[in-house]
């Protein structure tokens, strides 16, 4: 989320072209049937740089073990959507491809992946897997994704800071203020400490960390069909106007203003910031510096928890002819054996509710509170999210901007206009 993609108007020509031959590859009809087959097919499997480590992962323990195979390339992250464009004009999408779960929706209703209601439908385990992926890979009533991998927002915070601050580590702030009060007592340590950071100049980092907040305060940023912004809401005003404050008052380092992304985890693997909300894989980097970590649910002003799930969904590419190969990849995917063995291992998030609490989770007590906020997290659901929201050209970013540094008022009003006239944009 905290990187920003190029707009390809190119995709959305290749989506009508695919549309008409969305099932082309499909045995089944529309939405196909349950079945999978591992006959030693070689599968094609693309993915975005970000993800290529967990893709790969995926496929070698899934070669291992099956006479498919799955060969994974990966695509710089902002060359990603225009190359999935060039390959649907071309009616030659991979076998299966994965991408940034905000763009899942778009990417569904153009059909360029396969239909899967019935595979999906037909698991045993369909009501434990990530509700917020799902719901994010569904158009008009049809399933088209499945979650591929997860990374959730959280609040990070530096536990030696706090006790030099005399805050208790074992006890981080459970409401917005209060995380904004114990942001101020580490800024008085002073010297090159700072009480928070965050990304001001970065619309996925934004979103990211801050609507986490607007959703734990029973507000929203999105009507349920996502073509009506409601970024103007007084939950929004609210959570702006507190890191606005946290900058003005020098709490925020002065390089949150200008963050746009590549530097915000150097930021806090420095060690010199106090408390700042972040992607939840970021606290085995952070350590690995030698910052001992604390971890703690993103709440609103007054209290409760959300969290902004991320991370990628995957579908069979709807050109491919070996859709009941690549449904066995994704059904395995899918299974204990998969989500324990492959990503809880590797202190990754599974992609399964009953999960949450596994042999190697459970060693760190950290990792079972992240992985449970799954379920009480939400994935934001637009077919013109990436116009919208994450392009650099993006009426959001210059909402962000107004908001955080020049009349919040006005730039959530205009901000909102301008974002509803991209979500409504056919």
């Amino acid at each position: 989320m905290k990187r920003s993609y190029v707009r390809t108007v190119a995709v959305l020509a290749a989506g009508l072209l695919v549309t008409a031959m969305a099932a082309c590859g499909d045995d089944g009809g529309p939405g196909g049937d349950a079945v999978s087959l591992d006959d030693g097919t070689t599968l094609t499997l693309w993915t975005r740089a970000a993800t290529e480590s967990v893709s790969k992962a995926y496929a070698e323990a899934y070669n291992a073990t099956h006479q498919n195979k799955v060969e994974v390339t990966a695509y710089p992250n902002e060359e990603y959507p225009a190359k999935l464009a060039s390959a649907a004009g071309a009616k030659a999408l991979p076998d299966l491809f994965a991408a940034d779960v905000v763009f899942a929706a778009q990417y569904a209703s153009q059909g360029l992946w396969t239909d899967i209601t019935d595979r999906f439908g037909g698991l045993d385990v369909k009501d434990k897997v990530a509700p917020a992926h799902v719901r994010a890979g569904t158009w008009d009533g049809r399933n088209y994704a499945v979650p591929h991998t997860i990374d959730m927002s959280v609040l990070l915070y530096n536990k030696d800071l706090y006790q030099q601050a005399g805050l208790d580590p074992e006890k981080p702030p459970t409401t917005l203020r209060e995380f904004a009060d114990h942001a101020r007592a580490i800024d008085k340590l002073g010297g090159d400490v700072n009480g928070t950071y965050f990304g001001g100049n970065c619309g996925g980092c934004v979103e990211f960390t801050f609507w986490p907040s607007v959703w734990a305060a029973g507000g929203d940023v999105l009507d349920a069909e996502g073509r009506n912004a409601k970024v103007d809401s007084p939950e929004m005003a609210e959570v702006f106007a507190l890191y606005r404050a946290l900058y003005e008052e020098g709490v925020a380092a002065p390089a949150s203003k200008d963050e746009a992304g590549p530097t915000w985890l150097g930021a806090l693997q420095g060690g010199k910031v106090g408390i700042a909300p972040g992607p939840s894989v970021w606290l085995g980097l952070i350590e690995e510096k030698g910052v001992k970590m604390g971890v703690a649910p993103i709440s609103g002003l007054a209290g409760g928890e959300s969290t902004f799930v991320g991370g990628d969904a995957i579908g069979i590419g709807a050109t491919s002819d070996k859709a009941a190969q690549a449904w066995d990849f994704l059904t395995w995917t899918m299974s204990e054996e998969a989500q324990v063995e492959v990503i809880a291992k590797n202190k990754g998030v599974p992609t399964r509710t009953d999960l949450a609490a596994n042999k190697y989770s459970s060693a760190d007590e950290r990792i079972v509170a992240i992985n449970s906020l799954m379920a009480k997290g939400k994935t934001p659901y637009a077919q013109n999210f990436n116009a919208s929201f994450n392009d650099p050209q993006s009426p959001w970013l210059q909402t962000v901007r107004g908001a955080l540094f020049g009349d919040a008022t006005k730039a959530l009003a205009d901000g909102n206009t301008a974002i509803t006239r991209s979500l409504q944009q056919s």
